[in-house]
């Protein structure tokens, strides 16, 4: 058995199809769509609708997708004052663009985790972040008294491999006998390599194999659509969000963090103010 796990594909369509065929040209079976399907890039729609009319698919709930189901509701679980704030304009686009395709609420019914317990073989979980939330970071920098928590399972047993995705930075890592793995981004990863990444889960007699894959794309089209969608119009933070696919790096969370700290609105200001007191941010 073979199994393809992605994540973070952030309504990018061309990353997503350069996986899709990795994936079935390494012999994939199954495919395990870990969270962030959505948001940031152009495509959400098209990237929604490719996955929703594939059978091979099982689903877990992504920060984003919720997040979106979030903003319409103008839920209480978000702060009151993004919703006025036009740095927000990106996601206000994305969940209205799927809203009138009728799959906004489609994530409504994704699970927070999927669990493998095959015969013979560790159990295996599966989680945007960690069961215990979908923000939660999964890594080799994850504290090990919080590994130890995750590996044990609910009911008293052991996982012998936790997968999580979120940090858009593949990993893997052993921890303890246990397996701890990160699928790394499809659309907007954060390494400074471009390609796009995702997991394959090989069962063998002697357990769990993982392969981090990495696989190159043109990215003219996405970057393209920013502008002829009218996503990049929106504002601020879809200008971030195209300089991620530019440079593969992270830079709305530090950027974010940056305006905390400091106390300023995330305006075009600050943003240049950011990328002048970070000249690694900077785009190629």
């Amino acid at each position: 058995m073979r199994i393809a796990v992605l994540a973070d594909i952030h309504g990018n369509a061309d990353a997503l199809e350069a996986v899709l065929r990795d994936a079935q040209a390494q012999g994939a079976g199954r495919l395990i769509v870990n969270g962030d399907v959505v948001n940031r890039g152009p495509d959400s729609v098209q990237v929604m609708q490719t996955l929703l009319d594939r059978d091979d698919v099982t689903f877990t709930l992504g920060n984003h997708d919720d997040l979106l189901r979030l903003w319409q509701a103008r839920s209480d679980a978000l702060p009151a004052d993004w919703y006025a704030d036009p740095f927000w304009g990106a996601t206000a686009w994305s969940t209205e663009q799927l809203d009138r395709a009728g799959l906004l609420h489609v994530p409504a019914s994704w699970p927070m985790t999927v669990d493998l317990d095959e015969p013979g073989l560790p159990r295996v979980q599966i989680a945007h972040g960690t069961r215990d939330h979908y923000r939660e970071s999964l890594s080799d920098r994850t504290d090990p008294a919080r590994l130890d928590g995750l590996v044990a399972a609910p009911d008293g047993g052991q996982y012998g491999v936790i997968v999580g995705s979120h940090i858009h930075r593949p990993v893997q890592h052993d921890h303890r006998g246990t397996l701890i793995l990160n699928t790394g981004a499809v659309g907007s990863p954060a390494t400074g390599d471009p390609r796009a990444q995702y997991l394959l889960l090989d069962a063998r007699a002697d357990g769990w194999h993982a392969t981090l894959r990495a696989v190159p794309y043109d990215r003219t089209g996405v970057l393209g659509r920013f502008q002829s969608s009218g996503l990049l119009r929106t504002g601020l933070s879809a200008q971030i969000f195209r300089d991620e696919i530019v440079t593969a790096r992270s830079l709305y969370t530090p950027y974010w963090a940056w305006t905390e700290e400091a106390r300023q609105p995330r305006t075009p200001a600050t943003w240049a103010a950011f990328l002048h007191s970070h000249p690694e941010a900077q785009t190629a």
